[in-house]
């Protein structure tokens, strides 16, 4: 292995280290988990949840960005639906103390950014959160993927991930490369 190999492996177990080990594990968080972040995002999320967002991902920015931290990332299944999740996020922070530097794309309400200086929620209609595809664009960011409380199809989400994680971490000779192979 080369040496920028191993200190690249290095600082993403140090980088994950340091957010807790049970975000260390994998890229997806339940509610139990959320104890590593900011109390703002925690809120962000919550508020999130309670307008029925979906696919709610965190990208940490920290180490690849400097204009902020964090991107906080759900999708609305419509119009109104969009809006009332970032209105209640609006909310539950300002009654928190923390109030929005900045909201953009209200009134189109395909892709609404709030802007809290070190965390920036993006809530997406599905349309268009496939098109911009943040997660792909920021692919270098480290990608926590949070479910709802008691949700059954994030627990299996979450099986699948360790699953391909784990046979991924194998060594090729174990997978045979042709029909021969087998």
């Amino acid at each position: 292995m080369s040496q920028k190999l191993k200190d690249q492996s290095l600082s993403s177990e140090v980088q994950a280290a340091a957010l807790g080990s049970r975000a260390a594990k994998g890229t997806h968080v339940t509610t139990s988990d959320l104890s590593d972040f900011d109390e703002r995002i925690r809120l962000t999320l919550h508020a999130a949840w309670e307008k029925k967002a979906l696919n709610l991902t965190v990208l940490d920015l920290r180490d690849i960005a400097s204009f902020t931290d964090f991107f906080v990332i759900a999708t609305g299944t419509n119009r109104r639906q969009v809006q009332a999740i970032s209105d209640e996020v609006v909310e539950q922070l300002k009654h928190s103390g923390t109030r929005a530097a900045r909201v953009e794309g209200y009134q189109t309400a395909e892709w609404i950014l709030v802007d809290y200086g070190d965390f920036v929620v993006h809530v997406f209609d599905d349309k268009a959160r496939r098109f911009y595809d943040l997660e792909r664009l920021w692919r270098e960011a480290r990608r926590i993927d949070v479910s709802p409380p008691g949700s059954e199809a994030s627990n299996l989400k979450s099986e699948i991930s360790d699953r391909k994680s784990a046979a991924s971490d194998q060594p090729e000779r174990d997978q045979p490369r042709s029909l021969t192979d087998l």
